[in-house]
């Protein structure tokens, strides 16, 4: 069993890999804004701030993984990296006697490599908000690059280029900085699957300092 303090526990994302950990044994601490929307899930619940170091390093003591879930919704994409910093930092800060824990942060599809050898943010007809979208993420994913693994053990999954609620089947396939493509050329997973995908890592630490993908 894990102890698992997740940041956007209430999101598309977020509630799916609570779910998933939560039906796997594992103990997690949903760190939301407003408890009141998510004091029936079944974990505990800590009113908490993913911009704030300070609320990242008191939801992380006795933690062995802090996993971010969020995402900026209809405002600026811009707070993926801050939010990435903020994770990284408020780790940090705890004292040399606390074990850090390992942070995992959901990251996005568009700086995955295409079959054809472009990024997925550089095809044409990808809207302008969307590419925004996909930059933050990209430049989240550069500055976690920058952290050592002896400092944090971090990892990011990001998902197919299509995801969305579905079916959970328990099935994906794996791949580090390549989209996963299936044999139509479509690249999709369920938001299940995804969480999935991200419990599975929390178990296996597979990938330490790394960015990974998945698809069907």
């Amino acid at each position: 069993m894990a102890k698992i303090a997740l940041f956007g526990a209430n999101g598309t994302i977020g509630a799916r890999v609570l779910r998933e950990a939560l039906d796997r044994g594992h103990q997690v601490t949903a760190v939301v804004r407003d408890p009141a929307k998510i004091a029936d899930s079944g974990a505990e619940v800590l009113d908490g701030d993913v911009l704030d170091p300070h609320s990242v390093a008191e939801a992380a003591v006795g933690q062995d993984v802090v996993v971010s879930a969020v995402g900026p919704g209809a405002g600026d994409p811009g707070f993926l990296v801050t939010a990435a910093k903020s994770l990284i930092g408020g780790v940090c800060t705890l004292g040399p006697d606390v074990p850090r824990p390992r942070v995992i942060v959901v990251g996005g599809a568009g700086s995955l490599r295409t079959p054809d050898g472009p990024l997925v943010w550089d095809a044409a007809g990808v809207p302008e908000p969307v590419r925004a979208l996909m930059h933050a993420h990209g430049e989240a994913l550069d500055f976690l690059r920058t952290v050592p693994v002896e400092e944090v053990r971090w990892t990011c999954l990001s998902p197919a280029a299509q995801i969305a609620p579905g079916a959970r089947t328990g099935t994906y396939r794996l791949a580090l900085d390549d989209l996963v493509v299936d044999e139509d050329g479509l690249s999709r997973v369920s938001a299940e699957d995804y969480a999935v995908a991200l419990v599975d890592e929390i178990e296996r630490d597979a990938h330490s300092g790394k960015r990974f993908t998945i698809g069907y």
